[in-house]
């Protein structure tokens, strides 16, 4: 297991691998969209502290809204809770709170549960902010990036499952048949018909690898 998480962390994490020099042209991207970010309040749907802690921009504040715990000891200007977006009540109650210019996500609607589950999504980014940045895998790149597995996505259920058991660049392997089949059947990769349909408004973007679109990206950078 050591050598798997070596093998992946060179290809997808550690400074240097083709997975962060993509981050850094997407957060360059980002910067070139909203080029007023240092005096933005931004909401992060899905995101972690350690993120924009290591991004090569800074917003004037940022509130993490995630499922998972955050760590103790957060700087001034990012703060954080555990909250559930795409319940209403959430969103209504961050929606009263007000005061943020734009809503941030990477890499979130795609683990949020079906279809319904995605609109209540996009309602909620809708409701947060008059401006928006949520990125996603595209389905059809080759390589599917959670697992970095050639064609994984499009392997029967199953099949999935049983994979993710022994292939060597996931990031946590599953220690059961049913932690493996939780750690598949929660992500759905979009299509960009898909994307449009959900953010009719926004601009849709593509990030690329070798000419092929690896992410899309939902932007709205003007106020309605």
């Amino acid at each position: 297991m050591p050598h798997s998480r070596a093998l992946r962390n060179r290809f997808v994490d550690a400074p240097g691998s083709l997975g962060e020099r993509l981050r850094l042209a997407r957060w360059e991207r980002f910067r070139r969209c909203f080029p007023g970010i240092e005096n933005m309040s931004v909401v992060d749907l899905g995101g972690t502290a350690e993120m924009w802690l290591r991004a090569p921009v800074r917003a004037k504040h940022v509130h993490l809204i995630n499922l998972e715990s955050h760590p103790a000891g957060l700087p001034d200007w990012i703060t954080a809770e555990n909250a559930d977006v795409t319940d209403p009540e959430v969103a209504a109650g961050l929606s009263a709170e007000g005061g943020y210019d734009l809503v941030f996500s990477n890499s979130t609607i795609e683990h949020v549960g079906g279809h319904s589950q995605r609109r209540r999504f996009v309602s909620a980014v809708e409701r947060l902010a008059p401006l928006h940045w949520v990125q996603t895998p595209y389905r059809y790149f080759p390589v599917e990036p959670h697992f970095v597995a050639p064609g994984f996505q499009f392997l029967p259920l199953a099949a999935r499952a049983r994979l993710v058991r022994r292939w060597p660049l996931v990031h946590s392997r599953p220690d059961s048949p049913e932690s493996a089949m939780d750690a598949v059947v929660n992500i759905e990769l979009l299509t960009r018909a898909e994307l449009r349909y959900l953010f009719p408004r926004s601009v849709i973007l593509s990030e690329r690898v070798l000419g092929v679109p690896k992410s899309l990206i939902a932007v709205r950078n003007r106020a309605a």
